[in-house]
């Protein structure tokens, strides 16, 4: 029996499972999904202990991008809601406030661009030397296919997280963006970890995958070995193609968590995007009691999430403490 694997090999020894050993687990009948997420909490808490890490994220550019990922009301070629606009470094610096005011530790400033022009770099300079001069937490970004040389300012900046989504499996990267290549993605994320960077990288449940593409995805995270992996549930938006997909069934989701945690024992593991609707507030519970051990607050960059005070009230609920901002960083 797979849990029975696991609790020996993951709990026990810290050895994360591998892709078929994952694939069991997302097999897994509804009525073992309740097992396997009591077993990822004890792995969780083993392994990474009860902090929870609070972040918030912000974008510095809204819309226009030229890239095709199919998920995202954000690109510049889907007629989607979504209009192109900039953040003021000011309203940056409130954002910043307002997050490190609900306790969070990270702030993450966000573009929807295929990398950085010198435009972006000259405003994400400003903005990230703005706050730290004015709020006490941790900066991170997620800027786009990076070259060395800006990989190298954003280190020298002080910025000690990078975040670049695989986004989906290898196998099924060529479903989800056409624009660019997985390979293009994996070699940002191994120059972020070159310069010394903190390295997140998430993906999205949901976009038309097989379970055996939901495994590939988990090994390819343990191969990479991120500090953070952001897990995301389709919210299928508006004038994308992936729109008429439906939202992940909250079974299915709760066993994504679980296996992800048996394969990722020391990682950090983000509730982000898609929660609410794939999950609800049952859902928020069972995943934080089944691997999860951090938590974006507020909206996200093109949806509406939860109050945050729903998010820390359920934090001190659970006993969970919201993890502090370490000076060491």
């Amino acid at each position: 029996m797979i849990l029975d694997i696991a609790r020996e090999q993951v709990l026990e020894r810290g050895v994360g499972l591998d892709e078929a050993q994952t694939l069991e687990v997302l097999r897994l009948p509804d009525e073992r999904v309740d097992d396997a997420l009591e077993l990822a909490h004890e792995v969780r808490m083993r392994h990474c202990g009860p902090e929870v890490e609070v972040e918030g994220i912000v974008s510095i550019k809204t819309g226009g991008c030229p890239e095709d990922c199919h998920f995202c009301s954000q690109s510049g070629r889907f007629e989607t809601p979504v209009r192109a606009v900039r953040l003021d470094i000011p309203s940056l610096v409130e954002a910043a406030r307002q997050t490190a005011a609900t306790g969070a530790t990270e702030f993450c400033i966000v573009a929807a661009v295929r990398g950085p022009d010198e435009r972006l770099m000259a405003q994400v300079r400003e903005g990230v030397k703005a706050i730290h001069d004015n709020v006490e937490i941790n900066v991170a970004c997620s800027l786009g296919i990076l070259t060395r040389e800006q990989g190298e300012e954003l280190r020298d900046l002080g910025v000690h997280r990078y975040n670049h989504n695989l986004e989906t499996a290898r196998s099924h990267f060529g479903h989800v963006v056409t624009t660019h290549t997985w390979e293009e993605r994996w070699e940002t994320l191994q120059l972020v970890r070159e310069m010394g960077m903190e390295v997140c990288c998430g993906g999205i449940i949901g976009m038309g995958e097989t379970l055996e593409q939901r495994a590939e995805l988990a090994a390819q995270f343990a191969a990479l070995n991120p500090d953070e992996v952001p897990l995301n549930f389709l919210d299928p938006r508006p004038g994308t193609p992936f729109a008429g997909l439906e939202p992940v069934p909250a079974m299915d989701a709760l066993r994504t968590i679980a296996a992800f945690r048996l394969a990722l024992p020391r990682t950090i593991l983000r509730f982000a995007g898609g929660r609410e609707l794939t999950l609800g507030d049952l859902g928020a519970r069972q995943g934080m009691v089944g691997g999860i051990n951090a938590v974006i607050v507020g909206n996200y960059l093109t949806t509406l999430g939860r109050d945050p005070q729903e998010d820390l009230d359920l934090l001190a609920e659970l006993s969970m403490p919201v993890k502090e901002l370490s000076k060491t960083l």
